[in-house]
């Protein structure tokens, strides 16, 4: 018995300078470092109105529905879409019959909100969700489709929308880590901030 206490011993204080260490002073250390060196990101990238109120995060999507509003894609996070607390996909594959029914009640519903022709090609991203269902970014091909409804409903020169597109735009990551995104619920803000 004497022999068993002796081993157990020290694998009971190497496992609680390991669980003191890993679960208290590293997360402790990084969290300290990223609120100093990130402050913003580390905070949830809170995008925070005039008056002090939050808004909502860079990170997360928003449901926009105004036609003068670019819209997001859709989200199938909740029952009625854009729910952090029920982030998720789908879940439908490829070959689901619901999948394609409802892409292609999707893309018809794009086109007659945005004035376009039974031709025009509509990007992925404006009729399929993401994988988590909360994603704040369209594509810019999106983007510019939804351009004239917008400017129309905003009694805006095109140009000028287009120029709030491409500086709310966020770049691939060195020019070749993932795709060029606008982010939707910026855009949608710097449009409200107009003269």
């Amino acid at each position: 018995m004497k022999n068993i206490l002796s081993e157990l011993r020290p694998a009971i204080v190497s496992t609680l300078v390991i669980a003191v260490v890993c679960c208290g002073f590293y997360p402790l250390a990084v969290t300290g470092i990223a609120k100093l060196a990130f402050a913003h990101q580390a905070n949830g990238s809170l995008i925070v109105d005039k008056h002090g109120v939050i808004i909502g995060s860079a990170l997360l999507g928003q449901n926009f529905s105004g036609e003068g509003y670019f819209h997001p894609r859709p989200s199938a996070a909740g029952t009625s879409g854009y729910d952090p607390t029920s982030s998720g996909g789908s879940n439908f594959g490829p070959t689901s019959q619901k999948l394609a029914d409802s892409i292609k009640e999707r893309v018809a519903a794009y086109r007659t909100s945005n004035g376009l022709t039974a031709a025009r090609q509509v990007p992925a991203d404006a009729v399929t969700a993401s994988g988590s269902g909360l994603d704040p970014h369209i594509s810019p091909a999106n983007a510019a489709l939804q351009v004239a409804r917008v400017a129309k409903a905003r009694a805006l020169p095109p140009e000028k929308v287009q120029a709030l597109i491409a500086s709310n735009t966020d770049k691939a990551a060195f020019g070749v880590l993932g795709v060029d995104g606008v982010n939707v619920l910026k855009l949608n803000l710097a449009l409200d901030a107009l003269p």
